[in-house]
């Protein structure tokens, strides 16, 4: 790879190819396509060689696993001053990217912390009050956030003092970003932490190793941030600190290499299943993000029992933004009309009707779909792609939709975008197909029927992705005769300028946050595992879309997210 830097994508004419003609009118089409950038990766993950040592490596992991279990169980105790050691110790069980290995330990220790406390923690400072709120309401305990109203003064402001101490502050930040609609206090907390850390972080008497954990928090806060890229910011601070665990600490780091060696031959699979398809040349309108694109997948799994949801999820997807560039970038919309028809009705016998180019597409999918059912068939859970096949079709229904409003050059009322929107954004067959031969007994049916309504905490991951998109890709998609997103939508509805409309929006991000945090509160609609790919993909939208769009352009950050991820090693 000769260099890392990317080009603004370029615009051209496609001629219809003869093959493609068969059932065009005209003897000549012009498309007018943007042909974006060539990967920044090269080849470099297409190959993996399995490390030599993993076998020795997963024997110690497991040796180390059940010191750090017992250090769990040891702490759940009726002792006061042991429950407060309990929840640090499981902040950074978290934090260190091992708490998959101790989800029944932990289940154990919140709900022992939430029947013997319920809602007034025995923490008698800022930060230890903040620490238990944030846990357990992440974990969808449903606590009131009234013991906060014990740092307002008599004026009703949040009292001054908590100035004076920088990580109870931070701690209380980070809480605020647990809360849902109406809760005040915490809104009122949030403004406050935010304007002190502010004022901190670029004081340079501040302690420069929190000055950095505070400047990264305002960035983004622990409840946005993916579990494997919090894994490689915390594991070097951790070690930093003099009260750290050895055992945990070499647990975090070898566990980090073992399942990254797992993710680097995953990945070097799906580039070899991608090569042979050869989409750069047969489908060069198409954007080649397989890296990003896996990155992407692994924010809403990391976990090694879920590697063959993970290829699933990442080859099905490939083919959303196959579809989307399809749609947007390419085709004619009778020939989209006459794909949306052939994927109502998801038989190959569809397939001499098809363009030629379409072809593939439409092979592609319903290969990778059958695939995954025969496997599935032998375990008697064919169902889940029958809830699958029809999410996709309404997908589809709604990209034409797309293409219709582009065609008669139509401004959709806001509330018509959002609608639609909602479904081409493609988080909510993305959750479900997260969902797809998952290694456990929680998934059934019921879960598929839930996504497949829209239900509220799907419906918020989906605004979150599409309204960061917007703000972060609108100027360029107009400028290549993209339908209007919804940021024009709203200025010829109000008559607000592009800031105006991109401020009302982040408000609307902040309050889906809100919606998830509610939705993920106990009593839960479906099993509380089954929220958090929801919840992780709002989290991908945070990452690759807060400053810019770097799934596109992938720019400093991004590609140093996925080197971390798949290149560089933890050193133990």
């Amino acid at each position: 790879m000769s260099t890392l830097s990317v080009s603004s994508p370029s615009f051209s004419s496609f001629p219809l190819s003869s093959a493609d003609n068969t059932h065009s009118t005209k003897k000549d089409v012009i498309r007018n396509s943007v042909i974006f950038h060539d990967s920044i990766w090269g080849d470099q993950f297409l190959e993996h060689d399995e490390k030599f040592n993993v076998a020795t490596e997963k024997q110690l992991i497991e040796e180390l696993k059940e010191e750090v279990r017992k250090e769990l169980m040891i702490r759940a105790s009726n002792e006061a001053s042991q429950d407060i050691k309990l929840i640090q110790l499981i902040d950074e069980v978290q934090r260190l990217g091992v708490a998959y290995h101790f989800e029944k330990e932990i289940e154990e220790s919140l709900q022992h912390i939430y029947v013997t406390y319920g809602d007034n923690w025995i923490g008698n400072n800022i930060e230890s009050v903040s620490l238990w709120f944030q846990l357990l309401r992440q974990h969808g305990f449903n606590i009131s956030s009234d013991i906060f109203k014990n740092y307002k003064d008599e004026k009703g402001k949040i009292q001054e003092s908590l100035c004076d101490d920088p990580q109870g502050m931070l701690a209380l930040y980070e809480a605020t970003y647990l809360r849902v609609e109406g809760e005040e206090v915490l809104d009122d907390a949030n403004e406050f932490t935010k304007i002190n850390l502010g004022i901190m972080s670029k004081d340079p008497f501040c302690d420069s190793s929190l000055r950095t954990e505070i400047q990264q928090a305002l960035k983004q806060p622990l409840r946005r941030r993916l579990p494997r890229l919090e894994a490689v910011r915390y594991i070097p601070i951790y070690q930093q600190k003099a009260s750290h665990n050895e055992v945990l600490l070499k647990l975090a780091k070898l566990d980090f290499n073992v399942l990254q060696d797992m993710h680097k031959h995953e990945l070097s699979l799906i580039c070899k299943w991608w090569k042979d398809l050869d989409i750069r040349n047969k489908l060069p309108f198409v954007r080649d993000r397989l890296i990003e694109g896996y990155f992407w997948i692994m924010g809403i799994y990391f976990e090694p029992q879920h590697s063959r949801t993970r290829i699933f999820l990442m080859k099905t997807c490939m083919w959303l933004v196959v579809l989307d560039d399809t749609f947007d970038n390419y085709g004619t919309y009778e020939e989209l009309e006459m794909f949306t028809q052939a994927v109502e009705r998801w038989s190959i016998t569809c397939l001499d009707e098809l363009p030629e180019y379409m072809k593939l597409i439409y092979q592609e999918q319903l290969s990778v779909h059958q695939e995954m059912e025969e496997s599935l068939e032998k375990e008697g859970k064919a169902y889940q792609i029958h809830y699958i096949k029809e999410m996709a079709k309404e997908g589809t229904r709604s990209l034409l939709l797309e293409a219709k409003w582009l065609r008669e050059g139509y401004m959709p009322t806001l509330e018509e975008y959002i609608s639609n929107s909602l479904v081409t954004c493609g988080y909510a067959v993305m959750t479900a197909r997260s969902y797809v031969a998952r290694d456990d007994d929680i998934v059934s049916e019921d879960a598929f029927k839930w996504v497949a309504t829209h239900p509220p905490l799907v419906k918020a991951t989906c605004k979150i992705l599409r309204l960061m998109d917007d703000i972060a890709t609108h100027k360029e998609e107009q400028e290549r005769g993209h339908i209007a997103s919804s940021i024009e939508c709203y200025r010829k509805e109000t008559g607000a300028s592009e800031e105006e409309a991109c401020e009302f929006f982040s408000k609307q991000v902040e309050d889906a946050w809100k919606v998830i945090n509610r939705e993920s509160l106990r009593p839960t609609d479906v099993p509380f595992p089954l929220l958090i790919p929801a919840i992780n993909l709002a989290r991908v939208s945070d990452t690759l879309y807060k400053y810019n769009d770097g799934y596109n352009h992938a720019g400093k950050e991004v590609i140093s997210h996925i080197k971390s991820i798949f290149v560089n090693p933890m050193i133990v």
